[in-house]
């Protein structure tokens, strides 16, 4: 039995797509982003009191890219990792574990631009500081999929693999912050893996309560 405890627009939503790219069976339990993540019951699935949290065969995990990890290998015959000893495990790693890089900014401008009720407690510079972190991201992943562009239009040469699921999780959230269009090979990606139906399957349903209100959040002067 799988079942993964979800919150639309979050993190979550990265394991929500490694397990519909795997095609395995699995409940979702959907929780609103609010104090009810803090409640006992949930606290004993995941002690920092957000989502993900995993059940799998009587055992509960937390953090996207251990989940990811984990199901990967657990079901390898579906090609969404590099398993330990291939050719391509350390860049593996390495853009799974990358999303967290670009997840923690756009978390920061969550923050700022949704989280906090009032003006007063909103600084501009952070908002400014942020979104240029975004954009230092943005920079690494177009080098990286320019490095590829005769050979594979992914992050990994051997084709579209949970690496892309992680870091096209994160910018489907980083984009409402900082805009991907001045980017060509990223934005050319993006566009690529969230026509995959597991990327569809992932988003809320129409008339779903949303985290992210406004398509793009400006920069806000004060």
């Amino acid at each position: 039995m799988i079942r993964l405890h979800h919150c639309h627009q979050t993190r979550s939503m990265r394991s929500l797509w490694v397990l519909h790219e795997l095609g395995v069976d699995f409940e979702i339990v959907l929780h609103a982003f609010d104090k009810t993540l803090r409640a006992p019951e949930y606290l004993a699935l995941n002690p920092a009191g957000r989502v993900p949290a995993l059940e799998i065969d009587g055992e509960v995990m937390f953090e996207t890219a251990a989940i990811t990890e984990y199901l990967c290998e657990r079901f390898p015959d579906k090609g969404l990792g590099r398993l330990p000893g291939e050719i391509e495990r350390m860049d593996w790693l390495t853009w799974v574990h990358f999303a967290e890089t670009i997840s923690q900014h756009a978390a920061a401008l969550t923050q700022q631009h949704v989280a906090l009720y009032d003006d007063s407690m909103r600084s501009p510079i952070v908002m400014k500081l942020e979104a240029k972190r975004l954009e230092k991201c943005y920079a690494a992943i177009e080098t990286r999929l320019n490095a590829n562009y005769d050979r594979a239009p992914y992050l990994l040469v051997g084709g579209f693999s949970a690496a892309d699921i992680s870091v096209g999780q994160a910018i489907y959230m980083s984009r409402h912050f900082a805009r991907i269009e001045p980017f060509p090979a990223l934005s050319e990606w993006y566009g690529l893996i969230t026509e995959r139906p597991g990327f569809q399957a992932s988003l809320p349903p129409e008339g779903a309560e949303l985290l992210y209100q406004k398509e793009f959040y400006e920069a806000w002067d004060g």
